[in-house]
């Protein structure tokens, strides 16, 4: 009887929820709503066009596994995650199909004496509903357990209870002034050859670079004040805050050009044009260059859109990591990926390390798995020339460069060096209990040496004070979500000052005779400069006694970046200054004065007043040559050619915009270091002690250290031995109970797990089970004074079920397909809408893409082709028809 009711609730659910949308259309078909029958239409033809593309990029991938190009390690390091795919496809299908509506809407307007009202927001809400954009603008649903308050989501999610997407994974990124497209909406400044931007053309991005940015390797200033180590945290830290990810899809939506080859922009390709005196003989005329990934809705909670259509939401990129300094670049921002980090077999908590290779003992970062893509370099020795398998970290990007595969080395160790000192404390505490524990020591000490040693000589004294100041608590009204202009182009300042090259130092802190300096395109991409080069040791060395490369007017970026950026043998190269300019413009970022206005700053207006923010004459003159108009200047370029302030490597703009966003990721984190509720006393004033310094001393074989990792010094006399340098004792964290706690902690359960926690005063356990398994019996376990009210939950399997349910499950499938038939069957007789479709495309085993929208488009010429029947208009012309623009 349990079972029959079970599948008569499952009919119930089905019928209404499935059935009920159909004959509501069925009705407005009839009742002549043209508005609304054009939708379901309208997205079918934009999920031929996305998903097409997407295909055709599949197969292509299929058929060259192997990476070959420049252009496929950018892909590869911009690579979203499942979550950010789904999203970008929504968001990519919403897009198109409102460009279609808009380009109807104008069409009828111009064909009728009486204009077409514009779709309601109601109208919009389906659309983003039917594209699959809905769920990601909807706020997500929080956990109210104990633990909410004292550990912080994977996903940055439920941070802010008033706003919990601000600041989570695979949202918008913010927008602190409008985005300016071409066409209002999405188009690119400069996608449009004979568009004028205050009555000239943008100059070409590679046509900036080679006649501003560019410098020769040879060419480069040190930095007298600040070592590499300072640039390699930037990027590192730029990493745990900001991933935009580029389009799921590298062949154009419409016709499926292969954006590796085009040089046409044709949606997501945005090539980056060369002018034929500047190509390589026989060469491209172009360089590829993908668009980033869209995002679902605005980025603002609670306002998906605006109004109508004509208002409609202009496009958004999608950050794929939480916003907050939070140690994403160790944890990840997703369970899944979260899952594949942890070490589940241990009882301490810890992280995955390589199962094969060891550094003096110490751990390396795990090898992704094997089904992830082949993008680096293959091991020295290895039989053919086939890429192999890159590094596993919570950034995807954690091999671009050896520096940055450095600092995700050192903070895998420094956590299983944490976890394994909190059990030894703590021989209670779950494995759960130490992971998270361990997690949030490691988030403060990111969130420490960021605004306590990093921060202030990026922005000067000054500029630190007026921007960020001192702590003063959290504030629920300050939104910590990234935003766009300083992603894509404020916090991109320290491109200028990378070295050319990678400096490796022996014990001494001298050049290493077996290992000498790599120039930084030898080392793209290449696990190997540690697993087969000395090991962590020589990289760290080379970091923190080699000086930065100096930022000047005229020595922007090196040939490495500009001309030889991820570079392979007989191939062609990419050009990391062009790309940040065409990022910039893919996004519709506003031009410099535009930003210099929204920071206070006066707009610059003369040569004359250019030349008092840029005390170079000559660069400060190519740019005007180039731009025409100095409110036509890109955001990046203004910025970065700045005078420097005191004290500071940035100048008034990007000091203002980093500061402000330096400031919202403190105030606006719940679970800041330094917020009252996060640590007792006794753990921040441990904290405090602790430094970068002081986590290399602990996971390196070094012994001898800066004081200040930052500060470039000689050996030895600027360095001191490891006992000297202070560090937290974990002693603050040593947990006991009083005499008279009658609870003790139970067992562990099997395949899951407990983290302790309080709730109005007593100790409270919950309980989550491990990946593929359920929870049944009690979540949460209070503490009374007669023990725990209840017995520990049990994890059961979920991907096992029992045979009465298959049973159900597929007498449900059964009558749920014949009901389906029949109503169906009803609904096209009652509306007379016969074979022709109105929703959205389900993907059918075997059929592809292509197929799938030839047919489709066929039917509709096929109608279209034939007359209209009966004169009195019953059955006359089609009006859910697509518009021909499509």
């Amino acid at each position: 009887m349990r079972t029959l009711a079970v599948l008569a609730a499952t009919l119930v659910m089905a019928c209404t929820e499935a059935f009920f949308p159909f004959i509501s259309r069925g009705k407005e078909l009839v009742w002549g709503k043209p508005a609304e029958s054009h939708i379901a239409s309208i997205l079918e033809e934009s999920k031929c066009l996305v998903d097409t593309a997407m295909y055709a990029t599949m197969q292509r991938n299929l058929k060259k596994r192997e990476i070959l190009s420049p252009a496929q390690l950018l892909s590869f390091s911009k690579l979203p995650e499942p979550t950010s795919g789904a999203i970008a496809r929504a968001a990519e299908i919403m897009e198109t199909s409102i460009q279609a509506m808009k380009r109807k809407v104008s069409l009828e307007t111009q064909q009728s004496q009486h204009p077409t009202d514009a779709l309601s927001e109601g109208l919009l809400g389906i659309v983003a509903n039917m594209s699959g954009c809905l769920p990601y603008m909807l706020p997500p649903k929080c956990p109210n357990t104990c633990l909410a308050n004292k550990y912080r989501l994977i996903t940055g999610a439920c941070n802010n209870r008033d706003h919990p997407r601000w600041g989570a994974s695979n949202t918008a990124l913010a927008r602190w002034l409008p985005p300016v497209y071409e066409d209002g909406f999405s188009q690119p400044r400069g996608w449009n050859p004979g568009f004028l931007h205050n009555g000239f053309p943008l100059p070409p991005v590679r046509e900036v670079t080679r006649q501003v940015i560019q410098v020769s390797n040879e060419v480069v200033t040190d930095d007298d004040h600040y070592s590499d180590l300072l640039i390699a945290w930037g990027q590192y830290i730029d990493h745990d805050i900001a991933f935009t990810p580029q389009s799921t899809s590298k062949a154009a939506f419409e016709g499926g050009a292969d954006c590796q080859v085009t040089c046409e922009n044709q949606n997501p390709c945005f090539p980056i044009q060369l002018r034929e005196e500047a190509r390589p003989a026989a060469g491209p005329a172009c360089l590829p260059f993908y668009r980033s990934a869209a995002a679902c809705g605005t980025g603002e909670p609670g306002t998906p859109f605006l109004g109508n259509l004509s208002e409609a939401p202009p496009r958004q990129q999608v950050n794929g990591l939480t916003s907050f300094l939070d140690a994403s670049t160790v944890y990840g921002g997703s369970p899944g990926l979260e899952r594949q980090l942890r070490n589940w077999t241990s009882a301490e908590g810890l992280l995955r390390v390589h199962a094969r290779h060891s550094d003096s003992g110490r751990a390396y970062l795990p090898f992704a798995p094997p089904h992830a893509p082949a993008a680096c370099a293959p091991e020295p020795g290895a039989p053919g020339a086939a890429r192999g398998p890159c590094f596993l970290a919570g950034d995807g990007r954690a091999s671009e460069v050896p520096a940055l595969t450095a600092l995700h080395t050192l903070w895998l160790r420094e956590h299983n060096r944490l976890a394994a000192a909190l059990k030894a404390l703590n021989a209670h505490w779950s494995a759960d209990a130490v992971y998270q524990e361990a997690r949030k020591v490691v988030g403060a000490l990111h969130q420490i040496i960021t605004l306590r040693d990093y921060v202030p000589r990026i922005l000067g004294p000054e500029a630190f004070r007026q921007y960020v100041g001192p702590y003063e608590g959290y504030d629920s009204t300050a939104n910590p979500t990234v935003s766009n202009v300083f992603s894509t182009a404020a916090f991109r300042f320290g491109h200028a000052t990378i070295h050319p090259r990678v400096r490796r130092l022996d014990a001494d802190f001298q050049e290493h005779p077996d290992l000498p300096a790599l120039w930084l395109h030898e080392a793209f991409f290449s696990p190997w400069t540690l697993l087969r080069g000395g090991g962590l040791d020589p990289l760290v060395r080379g970091l923190l006694a080699r000086p930065a490369k100096l930022q000047l007017q005229d020595q922007l970026m090196n040939e490495e970046l500009t001309e030889r950026l991820f570079m392979l043998s007989n191939s062609s190269t990419l050009d990391l200054a062009s790309i940040n300019l065409q990022r910039g413009r893919d996004h519709g970022l506003p031009g410099y004065n535009a930003w210099r206005a929204f920071c206070g700053l006066p707009r610059l207006e003369t040569p004359t007043d250019l030349h008092v923010a840029i005390a170079s004459r000559s660069v400060a003159a190519k740019i005007l040559e180039l731009y025409k108009h100095p409110d036509n200047i890109d955001v990046w370029l203004g910025g970065l050619a700045e005078d420097f302030l005191p004290g500071a490597r940035t100048g008034p703009l990007f000091a203002c915009l980093i500061g402000k966003q330096m400031k919202a990721l403190r105030d606006g984190d719940w679970f800041w270091w330094e917020n009252s509720h996060v640590f007792t006393d006794a753990q921040r004033r441990e904290l405090e002690k602790h430094s970068l310094s002081r986590v290399i001393c602990d996971n390196t074989g070094l012994t001898r250290v800066p004081v200040d990792a930052f500060q470039v010094g000689k050996f030895p006399e600027d360095f001191q031995p490891c006992d000297s340098i202070p560090g937290m004792s974990l002693e603050a964290w040593r947990e006991a109970f009083p005499p008279e706690d009658k609870c003790g902690f139970p067992e562990s359960v099997e395949n899951g797990d407990f983290v302790h926690c309080e709730e109005s005063g007593r100790r409270v356990l919950v309980y989550s089970c491990r990946h593929g398994y359920e929870l049944q019996g009690q979540e949460q376990l209070t503490c009374t004074q007669e023990g725990w009210d209840f017995q520990p939950p049990r994890c059961k399997d979920s991907r096992s079920l029992p045979r009465a349910s298959w049973v159900s499950i597929s007498l449900a499938a059964l009558l749920i397909g014949g009901l389906a038939g029949l109503t169906w069957t009803m609904i096209c007789r009652w509306t007379g809408a016969g074979t022709k479709a109105t929703l959205p495309i389900l993907e059918t085993s075997g059929v592809t893409p292509q197929l799938r929208c030839r047919k489709r488009r066929a039917m509709g010429t096929a109608q279209a082709q034939d007359p209209e029947q009966d004169s009195d208009g019953k059955e006359g012309r089609d009006t859910h028809r697509l518009p021909r623009a499509l």
